[in-house]
C-alpha cells in the first residue's frame, strides 16, 4: 500500500467519524449513517490494499 493510499484512507475514516459525532450531536442519523458508510469503506480500501501488497511479494 502506498503511503498516499494510507493517507488517503486514514483522511476518509477520520471524516466518517467526524460525521458520525455530527450526526449524534445533532440527532441527525442520516449524517451518523453517511459517517459510519464512509468508516466502513476506508476499512475496506485498506483490507483491499493489503491483500495486492500480498499478492506483490
Amino acid at each position: 500500500m502506498s503511503g498516499t493510499d494510507k493517507a488517503n484512507n486514514k483522511i476518509e475514516d477520520l471524516g466518517g467519524k467526524a460525521k458520525e459525532a455530527v450526526g449524534k450531536l445533532t440527532g441527525d442519523k442520516g449524517t451518523e449513517n453517511e459517517g459510519k458508510g464512509d468508516q466502513a469503506k476506508s476499512d475496506l480500501k485498506g483490507a483491499g490494499e493489503k491483500v495486492k501488497d500480498a499478492f506483490k511479494k
